[in-house]
């Protein structure tokens, strides 16, 4: 490359430096504010998993959303972003989300799938699979009015036996650094696994009208806010894997520069030396 073509690409570089720049500090911002949303719900998601706890562990009582049938037809909830620049997040989860919906296709169920974000429907689109798209806008912002009329919907649908289960496929924040992909069974309740969380069962609660009323009106309850928890929780890893590829590609920005300046100025002294040289031969 001469001086001219390497002083283009220095600018060039530059200016996509400053991009992802801006990028990272818009992720960091978002990220702050879905963090700030997630630590103010979950102190009462588990407030509200311990009264139910509780209550599963005093009274075990059996109604419509802990009943354990066999799966005929299952509904799988993946959860990806709108937009790419996030490094591995979208091809990991969707990568779940496949191997997921062929295991149970291979076992004979037949799978609805509600995708959440433009890249996991593009994704099942892309390979002639039908999606339900009542959910597409909750990704990297989720509403709670919204997802509480999904998860309404579906439990009506599996009161009703048309559906056996549903599933979710979505990316568990635990930092910056560390996002796991995971599947979670939303429906039925796993009453077992609820009733043996460390909880203090020795508690008698006095309700009324009664028990078995309550935990009929607050399992609904649980499982919305278990589907909002985990449409924000990818929110945040959206956020966070964002802003950490846009950081590394900062970083490789600034290297680049100092390469093509080394570069750029080695190129130029070999050009002032041909040039000494030329004027000390023509004398």
């Amino acid at each position: 490359m001469n001086l001219k073509e390497i002083k283009q690409r220095i600018h060039s570089v530059k200016s996509t430096q400053k991009i992802t720049s801006a990028m990272k500090l818009v992720a960091a911002a978002k990220l702050r504010r879905t963090q700030g949303a997630i630590e103010n719900l979950r102190p009462y998601e588990q407030k509200l998993n311990s009264i139910l706890s509780s209550f599963l562990g005093n009274t075990p009582v059996n109604c419509g959303y802990t009943i354990s049938r066999e799966v005929k037809k299952v509904v799988v909830i993946p959860v990806a972003s709108d937009t790419t620049f996030c490094g591995a997040f979208n091809s990991n989860i969707i990568r779940l989300a496949k191997d997921t919906v062929s295991e149970y296709t291979s076992s004979g169920v037949e799978v609805e799938i509600m995708p959440v974000g433009k890249k996991m429907q593009e994704t099942f689109k892309k390979h002639g699979v039908p999606t339900i798209d009542v959910l597409m806008q909750q990704a990297g912002k989720p509403l709670y009015d919204d997802a509480s009329t999904v998860a309404k919907e579906l439990m009506q649908r599996f009161l009703s036996g048309d559906i056996d289960r549903i599933e979710l496929v979505y990316t568990h924040f635990v930092s910056a650094g560390k996002l796991i992909p995971q599947r979670e069974v939303l429906l039925p309740v796993d009453i077992t696994a609820m009733a043996s969380e460390s909880i203090d069962h020795s508690i008698d609660y006095i309700v009324e009208p009664g028990k078995e009323d309550l935990l009929r009106s607050l399992i609904p309850n649980v499982i919305t806010l278990r589907l909002y928890a985990a449409l924000l929780d990818s929110a945040v890893a959206e956020h966070a894997a964002r802003m950490v590829a846009m950081q590394v590609a900062t970083d490789n920005a600034d290297d680049l520069v100092g390469e093509l300046t080394l570069e750029y100025n080695k190129c130029r002294q070999q050009a002032i030396t041909n040039e000494l040289l030329d004027i000390v031969s023509a004398g």
